[in-house]
Formats: structure tokens, C-alpha cells, sequence
């Protein structure tokens, strides 16, 4: 075998060929039936959708040849015996998508219910597009190899819908035009979880440091613990992202706290999630809106405790000497798709992603 280096190949290669072997339908064999919405819902149907499934994004399905799909895609449902379709699936909504449409605009502490009632009554096709990732609608084929569907989740795609019967069986990869009789959902962390369970696979590259292997990036922006969670938001809408640290204030009275600020070797006290506030109820969402994110996360404490399969997010963290095996049962433990990576002070020095992990796994593969 070339590029063979270890007289022990038998236990190293043949196990990492195994893995290689392995296609996408064996990461959706257990899932679940896809959760989607009509175009005609409400956003408030859309949440309510988002939080009684536990899930952060849901795809938006349209009746055939009225719509341009995100990104120009064609992905229809159609039927299983005549072919004939029956919806387009035009985009896909997260929860950052709702929290951007209902921090819109300048929302004071006024306690205008009817405010957030008119929001949250347009239907949930008005707010695809609000947020970067809602333009991209990805399917993979169920005969993609594990190692093609890394390099698509490497590169910053969080999720794919997997086409079951589908009617371009012989394509694998990532296509913009595909009609199946059903869908299901793969996300990154779908995947992160299958690798896991096999990292007896994976021993040469989980026992390595994030810091060697490469997963460790920076800049990383956050906001201040004195920032209004409207106006972090709004920072997180304009960044597309889905989580930022909170850091603590340098100086309360100076600091703008209504901009990101570069949070390196500063103090990360805790994180501020769009998938924390997919737990929080429509009707606190008015107050908490002009409240400091740490008052926020105070409250949704508090909150949480009442609601059932709700709970807040602890702070995780590693060291940049971390193993990635560390760091990969500290994401599927908690359910976090990023660590924040800190010194021994608490001091921020990057993060690993869900897609760094990915990608240097993949590469540890290539090998």
C-alpha cells in the first residue's frame, strides 16, 4: 500500500478503510421523518414547529413551479409510484432567521405585545434569505461516500437533506436538482456523532492537540456582558452566526456594547445562542429583548427550570493542547457546536467549530 509509513498497518489502515467504506444512508438509517413547514405558516407556527421537535432549522415547502429555490435549487417531493410532485422545498429557516425579523427594527421596552403579534404573524416565507445560511439548500445523495459528505460539512454547510427513493440514484455529491418521494435531515452534528462512534477508527487523530492538528481558529468576535440582547441579535444577523461568547467588560461607562468586539485574550463568561432562545417562550421574548444578554441568560435560568426538555447552555471550554478526542466528547455531550477555546486564565484564545472538526478529521483520513 503506498504511502504506508507504520509496520502495524493492519491495525491503522484496514479500520480507516472501514470508515472510508461507509455512505451517507448509514448516517440516516435511524433518523427520524423530516420536519418541515408550509410557506403559508406563520413565523409564530414556524417556532412553536422549532421547539416542540428540539430542532434550529426547518426546510419551507412551497407548491411546484411558483418558486426559485434557494440558491437556485430544485428540490421537489414526488410521488413514490407516479412520479408526479407534489411540493418544492424553496429555502430553509433557522432560528436565527426569526430572532433577525423580530429584532428588526428598534424595539423598546414599551410592552407592545401587539408589536411582536404583527411580527410574528407573517408567513414564514417572507423571512427566508434574512440570514445567510436560509439561501442555501443542500442535498446529498445516500450513495455519497462518508469521506465526499466531510468535505461538503468542512466548508461550512451545516446541514443536508438526504433523499430517500430518490430518481438520481446513480449521482453522488452535492446536487441543486433532485425530486424524491421523502426526505431526511443530516447535520454536522449528525456526523460528528457517527464519528464518534467510531474512534477506535480514529485514535491517530483524536489523541492529537486541536493546536497540531490545526482546528483552532481566531479572530473570534463576541459582545460584552453589558449588551442589550436585541442589539446581539442583531450583530449575530449581520456576522451569520449562530453563537458568540460573552466577554467581560473592560469598561462598563466607555465600551460600545452594542457592536462585536474582538474578544481575544479576554475574559469569556458565557455564551449567547440562538439555540437557547429556540426554548425561550414568544410571549418573554418582548421583555428580554432590551435586556442585557447576561440578565437574559439569568432569566432564561429561571425559566428553563418550568419548561421541559429546555436548558440553558453551560460555558464549554478547552485548551489549545486539548486532544480533539476531548474536544469531541465535550461537543456531543453537551450538544454545542462550537467550544471556545481559553488559556488557564478563562482568557479567550479562538474556538474550535463543528466544521474545523470535520475538516482535520477528513484530513487525518486522507492521509
Amino acid at each position: 500500500m503506498m504511502g504506508v509509513k507504520r509496520d502495524n498497518m493492519h491495525t491503522n489502515i484496514e479500520p480507516q478503510q472501514h470508515l472510508r467504506d461507509k455512505k451517507v444512508r448509514d448516517l440516516v438509517s435511524d433518523k427520524r421523518r423530516l420536519v418541515e413547514v408550509p410557506y403559508t405558516a406563520t413565523l409564530a407556527h414556524t417556532m412553536n414547529a422549532l421547539v416542540a421537535n428540539q430542532v434550529v432549522a426547518v426546510p419551507v415547502a412551497a407548491p411546484p413551479g411558483h418558486w426559485i429555490g434557494a440558491g437556485g435549487s430544485m428540490i421537489m417531493e414526488s410521488d413514490k409510484h407516479t412520479g408526479a410532485v407534489r411540493k418544492h422545498y424553496i429555502g430553509m429557516v433557522t432560528m436565527l432567521d426569526v430572532l433577525a425579523h423580530i429584532a428588526g427594527d428598534n424595539v423598546e421596552s414599551s410592552g407592545e405585545e401587539t408589536n411582536l403579534e404583527e411580527r410574528m404573524s407573517v408567513p414564514v416565507s417572507s423571512v427566508i434569505g434574512h440570514c445567510l445560511e436560509s439561501l442555501s439548500l443542500w442535498t446529498l445523495n445516500p450513495d455519497t461516500s462518508i469521506m465526499d459528505c466531510m468535505e461538503v460539512f468542512s466548508k461550512g454547510i451545516h446541514r443536508a437533506l438526504v433523499p430517500l427513493d430518490s430518481s438520481m440514484e446513480n449521482v453522488a455529491g452535492v446536487e441543486l436538482v433532485e425530486s424524491a418521494s421523502s426526505y431526511r435531515m443530516l447535520t454536522q452534528m449528525d456526523l460528528i456523532k457517527f464519528l464518534k462512534g467510531h474512534e477506535s477508527d480514529l485514535k491517530h487523530v483524536n489523541d492529537r492537540t486541536i493546536l497540531e492538528l490545526g482546528a483552532l481558529v481566531e479572530p473570534i468576535f463576541g459582545v460584552t456582558n453589558h449588551t442589550k440582547v436585541i442589539d446581539a441579535i442583531k450583530s449575530m444577523r449581520a456576522g451569520s452566526l449562530n453563537a458568540i461568547p460573552i466577554i467581560e467588560s473592560i469598561n462598563p461607562v466607555t465600551e460600545d456594547h452594542s457592536q462585536l468586539v474582538n474578544g481575544k485574550g479576554r475574559k469569556v463568561i458565557g455564551t449567547f445562542s440562538a439555540t437557547d432562545l429556540r426554548g425561550c417562550p414568544v410571549s418573554y421574548l418582548q421583555s428580554w429583548l432590551p435586556q442585557s444578554v447576561m440578565e437574559y441568560t439569568t432569566s432564561l435560568l429561571s425559566v428553563a427550570a418550568n419548561m421541559a426538555g429546555s436548558t440553558p447552555r453551560e460555558l464549554v471550554t478547552c485548551y489549545a493542547t486539548s486532544r480533539l478526542g476531548e474536544v469531541v466528547d465535550k461537543v456531543v455531550a453537551n450538544h454545542v457546536h462550537r467550544v471556545w477555546v481559553v488559556d488557564h486564565e478563562g482568557l479567550l484564545e479562538g474556538l474550535v467549530s463543528l466544521t474545523d472538526i470535520i475538516r482535520v478529521i477528513r484530513s487525518s483520513l486522507l492521509e
